[in-house]
């Protein structure tokens, strides 16, 4: 049983990472609306930068992490973001079309790796389904 002053912690600690990650992606997306120049391109990519990192830091959770590695999920991350790739590059124009479609497109591509992965990883207690003798069986 943990002591409440580690759970308060835990807590704390989670809605600041929470909220860095809301924050950031707040920042970069609506700094447009707000500034111009320089200004705004520096708070978009700082804004890009703090959301990468607190969401990094949110995917090693292990609910979170045991979320994303369920095959439901990795299709759903590979479907979805491959559809908004094509459509991106398909309706905007310029390099802010390429770039959106490449950046959805390398969600979509690792999603894929994951699935990929959870085909080759065989289940915990589950016997192998090829022995060295049948390799094609």
């Amino acid at each position: 049983m943990r002591s409440p002053l580690a759970t308060l912690k835990s807590f704390v600690a989670d809605l600041l990472l929470w909220s860095c990650f809301a924050g950031g992606l707040a920042t970069s997306t609506a700094s447009g609306a707000v500034l111009d120049g320089t200004a705004k391109s520096a708070a978009t990519f700082a804004g890009i930068a703090v959301a990468l990192v607190a969401g990094s830091r949110i995917a090693k959770k292990p609910k979170i992490k045991a979320f994303l590695s369920r095959t439901s999920t990795l299709w759903f991350l590979f479907l979805f973001n491959g559809g908004v790739a094509v459509a991106c590059y398909l309706t905007m124009d310029g390099a802010k079309g390429i770039a959106t479609a490449a950046g959805m497109g390398l969600v979509s591509l690792g999603a894929a790796g994951g699935l990929i992965g959870n085909v080759r990883r065989p289940k915990a207690g589950s016997a192998p389904t090829r022995t060295a003798e049948e390799p094609w069986a």
